[in-house]
């Protein structure tokens, strides 16, 4: 068994998939009508058949107190694994990416957080070689 899709709520998807396409570096895999929404996903121009992370709409009322506590506690709707987070930190606030924790060491992984600017708060994490 693999996960095959899994998602972050947005709270506009085209802001998202311009964050997540222009500054992460993501590629579109999937972008189709769905009422008024879209089964929008992108994936990893390194791995394109991947597992797709889905810009999920959050227009549901449950969504929304979710992801402001999760925000509001400093917890991560998602963790991206990074080679060097030394230098993606670097590139991403280049960028203007606004990060909430700067990399530090936590335990078996080198982290940092940054929020997407669509309502999430996101984890990169670097193994640490032990």
């Amino acid at each position: 068994m693999k996960i095959y899709v899994t998602s972050v709520f947005v709270d506009d998807q085209s802001k998202a998939l311009e964050f997540y396409t222009k500054t992460l570096g993501f590629i579109v895999k999937h972008d189709l009508p769905l009422g008024e929404n879209r089964w929008l996903t992108v994936v990893p121009s390194e791995a394109p058949d991947g597992t797709e992370l889905l810009l999920e709409p959050s227009d549901h009322p449950a969504v929304k107190p979710y992801t402001n506590a999760l925000v509001e506690d400093g917890i991560p709707a998602a963790s991206f694994k990074v080679d060097d987070l030394d230098a993606e930190y670097k590139k991403l606030r280049a960028l203007g990416v606004k990060f909430t924790v700067d990399p530090m060491d936590a335990g078996t992984v080198r982290m940092a957080v940054f929020d997407d600017t669509c309502g999430n708060l996101i984890q990169l994490v670097q193994m640490n070689n032990r």
